[in-house]
């Protein structure tokens, strides 16, 4: 096999990597914070994103550089393990790249400048857990409601800054609704349904789910419902072989269309008198079967995607069967009112649990474009996965920079300690640190250098909770713990692990060495150009 070098500039060397991870790093750095810029997104296909998340710019852009993309699997890895703080994690990695960059240039070799830089990681795991300014016991304790509010409003400002209350109600009502008393909480029972038209503040929660539907037949409503899933359409069975049926007369005619009402009609009647009042299909009501449905007051509704009717016998407590026979008390679920709704122009089906037995709920978003509940469904989604973590480990940390000066203060200590060359790669770190509190104060439009100074004085002074504020009035320090601005223990832990494990695979990368594709450039003669970086 005939394989060819991917360099550019020297030919052993991890500067054109280094600078292919700055770019992209440079790419997300002023989306960072509450007052980070919007990008619009254009993929592959030629939808259009408008969108702060760097977890959606990544997922959508298509990027070539293997270097840059392996800055893109950590934080893929960061958005699967905690579900926020993936920005974090492409602007940490991109700056310790860049810091090592000035390293390798004063002659150290990579292997040094990765030691450097694992030791002041180790460094910064063993002080995360001695910075934490609140810890949260049973998140089922009212006592520590306003500590759990303050954690998922920080997670949602990031992305929807003025709206932040008021989201962060939306999500706190629909995650406390479906916390379960024994096992662990799941973020995929937080389901959120975009309606178009009207604004943001007439957004609602309804325990239970609501899909984007209407019903089939005549009834609208039903209460105190007992519901039959089933995954074959409602509809006369067809034989699964070909058949010839002989006809001789009109008679018989008749009798064969009769007989095959009357099974259709002794089917649904069994399913009726088995206590059922509302059907749901994966496939297509039939209009004799819509006619009995009619006859026997049963409500029909019928949901095309497969997830959906899994979901929904999550939610109901029943099982879905593959065929049109009546349930058993086992197989059959319950909600406290089924009905159709129209929101603007859009109907709806809505399967309500007013009870603790609701299993799911879901966020009724509305809006006035789909690109702006796009936006607000990333925030309900990164702060259900804040919930979520804080489930797991209710440590929570000082935010709006607070954090990042007090690890780069301490580290920069700590690298002077170290005896050897490992010392210049730990203070590259700190200076990485300190990229956070500069970018906020670039992005809200404040000189970050005196930002950092006044920052670097206050830390040095011991006040560990000192942040940046990004509000115009008053002083650009705050005390992050009066004003509630914390971030999430596992963001960080899990974040710093993964930047920098992506920063040290790339530093020591030296070749990009990669395959011939089929039909590429031939030389004269039909065979493949001969040159000096072919191995």
């Amino acid at each position: 096999m005939t394989f060819r070098l991917a360099l550019s500039g020297s030919r052993r060397s991890s500067v054109p990597n280094i600078s292919a991870c700055k770019q992209f790093s440079d790419t997300v750095k002023t989306a960072y914070g509450p007052n980070g810029m919007n990008k619009i997104v254009i993929n592959h296909i030629d939808k259009i994103f408008i969108t702060n998340d760097a977890a959606t710019i990544v997922k959508e852009l298509d990027i070539e550089h293997p270097a840059a993309k392996i800055i893109v699997f950590a934080s893929e890895m960061q958005e699967q393990e905690v579900g926020d703080g993936t920005n974090f994690v492409i602007i940490f990695a991109g700056g310790i790249v860049g810091q090592a960059e000035h390293l390798l240039k004063m002659g150290l070799t990579p292997v040094e400048v990765c030691e450097g830089f694992q030791l002041a990681l180790d460094k910064t795991l063993e002080l995360l857990p001695t910075l934490t300014c609140h810890e949260i016991k049973d998140i089922k304790n009212n006592a520590e409601q306003l500590v759990i509010t303050q954690a998922v409003k920080s997670s949602i400002m990031s992305k929807q800054y003025g709206q932040e209350q008021f989201v962060t109600d939306l999500v706190l009502k629909a995650c406390t609704s479906i916390l379960p008393e024994k096992t662990t909480f799941n973020v995929d029972n937080v389901r959120v349904c975009k309606i178009l038209g009207s604004n943001l503040y007439n957004s609602t929660v309804v325990n239970g789910m609501v899909f984007k539907r209407t019903n089939e037949g005549d009834i609208t409503k039903q209460t105190d419902a007992k519901i039959a899933v089933y995954t074959c359409p409602i509809d006369i069975t067809t034989t699964e072989t070909k058949g010839t049926v002989l006809i001789k007369s009109a008679e018989e005619l008749q009798n064969f269309s009769r007989g095959e009402e009357m099974v259709l009609e002794e089917q649904i009647k069994a399913i009726a008198d088995a206590g059922v009042t509302v059907i749901v299909a994966g496939g297509k009501f039939g209009d004799m079967a819509l006619h009995y449905l009619n006859k026997y007051k049963i409500m029909g509704v019928r949901l095309m995607s497969k997830f959906d009717l899994r979901r929904l016998c999550k939610s109901i407590s029943a099982t879905a069967l593959p065929r049109l026979t009546p349930p058993n008390k086992e197989e059959l679920g319950y909600a406290d009112c089924v009905y159709v709704d129209e929101l603007g122009d859009t109907s709806l089906v809505v399967f309500r649990l007013d009870g603790k037995d609701s299993r799911m709920s879901t966020i009724v978003v509305r809006g006035a474009t789909d690109n702006y509940m796009d936006d607000i469904e990333r925030a309900i989604d990164d702060g259900v996965n804040t919930f979520k973590g804080i489930s797991r480990d209710g440590k929570l940390l000082p935010g709006a920079g607070a954090i990042e000066m007090e690890l780069a203060y301490q580290v920069g200590l700590y690298a002077d300690t170290l005896p050897g060359l490992e010392q210049y790669g730990a203070k590259r770190f700190a200076v990485a640190l300190e990229g956070f509190v500069k970018i906020l104060a670039d992005n809200t439009g404040v000189k970050s250098n005196e930002t950092l100074a006044e920052l670097y004085s206050q830390h040095s002074k011991g006040n560990k909770n000192a942040g940046f504020n990004i509000e115009p009035k008053g002083s650009s320090l705050i005390d992050v713990t009066k004003v509630g601005i914390v971030d999430s223990y596992l963001s960080k832990f899990w974040g710093l692990q993964y930047a920098t494990q992506a920063a040290c695979t790339i530093l020591k990368v030296d070749q990009i060495i990669m395959a011939k594709r089929a039909g590429g450039p031939k030389a004269p003669g039909g065979r493949a150009p001969d040159n000096d970086d072919d191995a």
